[in-house]
C-alpha cells in the first residue's frame, strides 16, 4: 500500500499495461514460431506428392502441418483443385486473408499501449504537479521540501515509466510485424506455386 501511495496509481497502471503488452508479445511470438516452417521443402514435397496423383496423401501432409499458414493455404488449394482458376484463386486468397487475420490477432493491443503509455505518464506527471501546487497553496508557510519532492518524484517516475513502456512496446510491435510479413511472403509464394501446379494439371487433364 505504501508503494502505491509513493509512486501513484497511474504508475502502477502503466506498469500493468506494459506487462500485458509483454504477455501478448510472448504469446504471439510463440504462435508465429510454430507457424513458420521451411516452406520451400514443404512445397517441394507437396508438389512431388501431387505429381504422383495422390491428392489424399497431400491433404494428410497439409493437415499434419496445419499450424503453418503455408500448409493451411495449400490445403485449401488442394480441396478446390477441380474448380476453375478464378474460383481456385479466390478460395486461396480468402484462406490467406483468414491466416493473416489469425497472425495479427491481438497485435494491435501492443500498438494501442504504445500510444497510450506516454499519455498515462503525462497524466501521472500532471497529478504530481497538481499535488505540488495544492501543497504550496494550502500550506505555503509550513510546506516542507520532502512534501514537494515526493510529488515531484511521482511525476517524474510516471513520465519515465510511460516513455519506457512505449519504447519497448514499439520494439515488440515492430518485431511482430516483421515476423508476420515474413510468414505472409512465404505463404503467398507457396500459394502461387500450388495454384500454378494445380492449374497446369487441370489444363492437361482431358
Amino acid at each position: 500500500m505504501a508503494a502505491i501511495t509513493q509512486f501513484g496509481f497511474i504508475f502502477w497502471l502503466i506498469l500493468a499495461t506494459g506487462v500485458g503488452a509483454f504477455c501478448v508479445f510472448f504469446e504471439r511470438m510463440l504462435f508465429l514460431r510454430r507457424a513458420q516452417i521451411d516452406y520451400l521443402d514443404f512445397i517441394k514435397g507437396l508438389c512431388n506428392v501431387l505429381g504422383t496423383n495422390k491428392p489424399e496423401e497431400a491433404v494428410m501432409l497439409c493437415e499434419e502441418t496445419r499450424e503453418s499458414p503455408v500448409a493451411a493455404v495449400a490445403l485449401t488449394a488442394i480441396q478446390h483443385r477441380a474448380a476453375p482458376r478464378d474460383a481456385l484463386r479466390e478460395a486461396v486468397d480468402h484462406a490467406g486473408r483468414t491466416e493473416i487475420s489469425k497472425m495479427e490477432r491481438r497485435v494491435q493491443v501492443i500498438a494501442v499501449i504504445c500510444q497510450v503509455a506516454p499519455l498515462l505518464g503525462l497524466a501521472g506527471a500532471m497529478v504530481g504537479i497538481i499535488n505540488i501546487v495544492s501543497a504550496i497553496r494550502e500550506h505555503a508557510p509550513l510546506v516542507q521540501s520532502i512534501d514537494l519532492t515526493a510529488s515531484l518524484q511521482q511525476a517524474l517516475v510516471s513520465t519515465l515509466t510511460g516513455l519506457l513502456v512505449a519504447v519497448f512496446c514499439h520494439v515488440m510491435y515492430t518485431m511482430l510485424i516483421v515476423r508476420i510479413e515474413r510468414v505472409v511472403l512465404e505463404m503467398q509464394a507457396g500459394a502461387s506455386e500450388i495454384v500454378a501446379l494445380l492449374t497446369r494439371e487441370n489444363t492437361t487433364t482431358p
